[in-house]
């Protein structure tokens, strides 16, 4: 009984510090379906993990409502580190300001521990469209008649494909109406048919689409361009440098979470994703690798919320 008990005693002492919820296994839980981009990142990010932190990194997908579902689910959840959400720009910053019956409150329920990635965004058409680059694109746009709008689609209100649409909208003076999807395929499907004529995707998604010859890619929000899509010029250097948006990826806790755990497993984080074959797979799929820590997170998200707090109020846009 002695030895038995010296037994487990060691065993004790042997477990990672995230205390007892390190005993079973961390559920990472992600806002979109498999096979998609940030479903990629939660499945390279969460093998990388569980090999940093010595514990299993299981993947719940909870797809829907542009990763409200997922993100209400982690914010009703125990604070005690055993659930954590790969939060991004649309359910965390822009939600709140375009719905006035969120079920959530991301600033007083969750606590943000590491940006891990984040993603530009690439504004392309069906590659049959007559515009051949987005100087054609807008000279289009601008020259239909009152009544005619711009198709663009979405994958869902209140994305950033959404508000980012209602953003070159605003600066360019277009007149567009946003078609919202409820699927990445269906919208992807919708726009390589030519049933939409435009749409803002993020890097990862348009990659394959505009190699493959289904889209055509008129210009990129990043800040230079990419290694991926190296004749697509940024908006900078089109002439319009507010379009500069993306998408960031970062993970969040419930708020009251113990301040150890969350700084434990945002150090974790970012040496996860700062591994060098993980930062290349990332890179490859169309990321950008950041590995924030949690204060420069946290000031992130609060700008990231105020910023687009003002884009949602110009666009005009609220929702139930």
């Amino acid at each position: 009984m002695r030895r038995r008990h010296l037994m487990l005693s060691l065993g004790a002492l042997a477990l990672p510090p995230l205390g007892a919820a390190a005993q079973s296994p961390l559920k990472l839980v992600v806002g979109f379906p498999p096979g998609t981009g940030p479903d990629v990142l939660a499945r390279t990010l969460g093998q990388q993990l569980g090999e940093v932190m010595k514990q299993p990194v299981v993947i719940d997908n909870r797809a829907g409502a542009g990763g409200q579902i997922a993100t209400q689910a982690v914010a009703k959840s125990a604070a005690d580190g055993s659930t954590v959400l790969l939060g991004e720009v649309g359910s965390i910053a822009i939600a709140p300001a375009a719905y006035s019956k969120l079920p959530y409150d991301p600033a007083r329920e969750l606590l943000p521990v590491a940006e891990v990635v984040r993603s530009d965004f690439v504004l392309v058409v069906p590659a049959g469209s007559p515009a051949q680059d987005l100087k054609g694109f807008l000279a289009a746009a601008k020259a239909k008649s009152a009544g005619d709008r711009v198709n663009f689609a979405t994958f869902g209100a209140g994305t950033p494909g959404h508000f980012g649409a209602e953003l070159l909208a605003e600066q360019a003076q277009l007149r567009i109406e946003p078609v919202h999807y409820r699927a990445t395929g269906d919208a992807i499907t919708a726009l390589v048919a030519g049933d939409v004529q435009a749409a803002f995707v993020s890097t990862a998604l348009a990659v394959p689409q505009v190699k493959g010859g289904k889209l055509r890619a008129l210009a990129t929000t990043a800040a230079v361009r990419s290694p991926l899509l190296p004749d697509v010029a940024t908006f900078a250097e089109a002439g319009w440098p507010k379009l500069d948006f993306s998408a960031w990826f970062a993970l969040f806790v419930p708020a009251g979470t113990p301040a150890a755990v969350a700084d434990q497993l945002g150090r974790q984080a970012v040496a996860a994703v700062q591994a060098p074959q993980v930062r290349q797979k990332l890179q490859e799929a169309g990321f950008t690798v950041t590995g924030l820590t949690r204060t420069d997170t946290e000031r992130v998200v609060r700008a990231e919320t105020q910023r687009w707090a003002g884009i949602v109020k110009a666009s005009g846009f609220k929702a139930d």
